[in-house]
């Protein structure tokens, strides 16, 4: 994981430096909701666990170097933790670096259209803390690779300023710790466009 945040970093340090081809940034913060498979709808080596429910804030950025083509990323996290097992302490991560596309749909709406790669970080609590090279942690880490699907609909309330009602397809490879290896989340964001001019 801390490889594809080198290589993100990267990617956003280029962009930022070639001020002739990011012809907008745009920046955003969420809540929504996860839905997932029944815990009773697990097959073959799946846990009886869903991955339901919660509040999950999010931050995105995204820029567009081509005329509506672009890329972005996101993150997203289960605010409180649930209990998984009924035991053990737990709180699911989602990462995801997409292509993206946002044709406008008149002076106050565009799309937003998105495909591309992730990580689901899934952080099970301990109670105890453990400490090693990089620092301490009260957690132990299991992460997944998945594909992302997802979409929105920009509102352009005031200015540059918009709410976007959204909706995300988490596909997590070996998602063993739950029902299902797919998952949904559905928000709403409120997010301000960087550009000269909508």
């Amino acid at each position: 994981m801390k490889k594809l945040m080198v290589i993100a970093g990267l990617c956003v340090f280029f962009f930022v430096q070639s001020p002739a081809q990011a012809q907008e940034f745009d920046a955003a913060i969420g809540v929504g909701t996860l839905t997932a498979p029944s815990a009773s709808s697990a097959t073959g080596n799946h846990a009886f666990e869903s991955l339901s429910g919660g509040a999950y804030p999010s931050f995105s950025g995204d820029f567009l170097f081509r005329g509506r083509l672009g890329v972005g990323g996101e993150v997203a996290w289960r605010a409180s933790r649930a209990l998984y097992g009924g035991a053990k302490p737990y709180r699911p991560i989602f990462w995801d670096f997409n292509g993206i596309y946002v044709p406008k749909l008149g002076k106050f709406a565009a799309a937003e259209l998105m495909a591309g790669i992730g990580v689901e970080s899934l952080r099970i609590y301990q109670g105890f803390t453990i400490c090693g090279f990089t620092g301490c942690t009260d957690y132990s880490s299991t992460n997944h690779f998945m594909g992302h699907v997802g979409g929105g609909l920009r509102l352009y309330a005031h200015g540059h300023f918009f709410v976007r009602p959204e909706a995300h397809l988490y596909l997590v490879h070996n998602n063993v710790e739950f029902s299902s290896g797919r998952a949904t989340r559905f928000g709403i964001s409120l997010g301000y466009n960087f550009a000269p001019g909508f």
